[in-house]
């Protein structure tokens, strides 16, 4: 999309405005280190396209929500970096887009708070996460885990966001988001957009052992998760041994062969075809040799993505530098719509 770079600079200032509806996207990653195979087909590809698309476009990286599962602050800071290289070397260009860590834009934890005093605590309670992460934390939970979708809302509120990506495990923490927005513009006028989820067209990239579960990093099976940083060995190892059924035909039905369709639709992802033409290219391949085909095209197109993410590792600085003035020109953006937000609630 060609914008004059004049209302670009406006876009980022805030200053076409208060009343002013601005197509503005906002997403964010938590800092877990590299990504995996799912994030990156589930978002990262998405954002790439997206920064194309949209003349005002921000992406964080989410170290205050990682903190409602504390690491060792070294530990955080070296996945804060790891995660800014790799998102970088899929392709975000923070010349098209506003790529800033969270925790740098202060107004982010103070709506929250506003937010979080609009909100009432047996809606939390019923969101899914906060029972299943609840659970990880032996039935206690903090009151940052209970919190946290209220910080997700300050997120894409604090920008006047209209059009949030989001995955299918997201949508529940958007709808909040939304009934938040409208509770503040009938108690305090209309201001905030309220915004609306861009779905994935990728289907949930699920663990290459256990074709039930999504991947995660925190699989504790080693061979179940695929990091865009991994080796071409490492791929190769952790696709032949990718659980599928006794049928060695190819085919792709989710609910009967959800292993074996799990394989089709990270090949599809990741080559740009249908699941039609990759099922027409495994004419005659059993489930064997067709894991390699879907490991060699994951090489195909993690090859590059690795080399850089070592390149960018290798300047520690270049990456801070990025985060930083990312930030400022984030905080350009949100002041004043913040100071406007102080002034509704009669903070000022």
């Amino acid at each position: 999309m060609a914008t004059p770079s004049g209302l670009i600079r406006a876009l980022h200032r805030g200053t076409l405005g208060q009343n002013m509806v601005v197509d503005r996207i906002f997403s964010g990653i938590q800092p877990t280190g590299t990504p995996h195979l799912g994030n990156y087909l589930g978002a990262i590809q998405n954002w790439v396209n997206l920064q194309e698309e949209c003349s005002s476009v921000l992406y964080s990286i989410m170290d205050m929500h990682s903190f409602t599962m504390p690491k060792e602050p070294a530990v955080l800071r070296q996945n804060i970096l790891d995660t800014t290289a790799a998102i970088l070397a899929c392709g975000i260009d923070p010349k098209k887009c506003l790529l800033f860590r969270q925790s740098l834009v202060p107004e982010h934890a103070e709506l929250a708070w506003i937010l979080g005093c609009l909100t009432n605590v047996p809606r939390l309670l019923r969101l899914p996460q906060w029972k299943m992460k609840r659970a990880s934390q032996n039935s206690e939970g903090t009151v940052g885990l209970l919190t946290y979708p209220v910080l997700q809302a300050a997120d894409i509120l604090l920008y006047k966001s209209t059009r949030v990506p989001v995955g299918e495990d997201q949508v529940l923490h958007l709808e909040l988001a939304q009934d938040i927005a409208q509770h503040f513009n009938k108690k305090y006028g209309e201001f905030f957009p309220v915004p609306k989820a861009i779905l994935s067209t990728t289907k949930k990239i699920k663990s290459l052992r256990d074709p039930s579960a999504k991947m995660s990093k925190s699989d504790p099976q080693k061979l179940a998760t695929v990091t865009i940083a991994d080796s071409p060995d490492e791929i190769v190892q952790k696709f032949r041994k990718a659980v599928t059924d006794f049928t060695s035909e190819v085919t792709y039905e989710p609910a009967a062969r959800p292993g074996v369709s799990n394989l089709v639709s990270i090949h599809a992802a990741v080559t740009g075809l249908s699941i039609k033409e990759v099922l027409h290219q495994a004419t005659g391949l059993d489930t064997a040799h067709y894991k390699m085909v879907v490991a060699e095209a994951v090489i195909q197109k993690f090859t590059p993505i690795r080399n850089e993410i070592k390149k960018l590792q290798e300047d520690k600085s270049h990456l801070i530098k990025v985060l930083e003035d990312g930030a400022e020109k984030a905080k350009e953006l949100a002041a004043p719509i913040y100071q406007e937000i102080r002034r509704l609630v009669g903070f000022q």
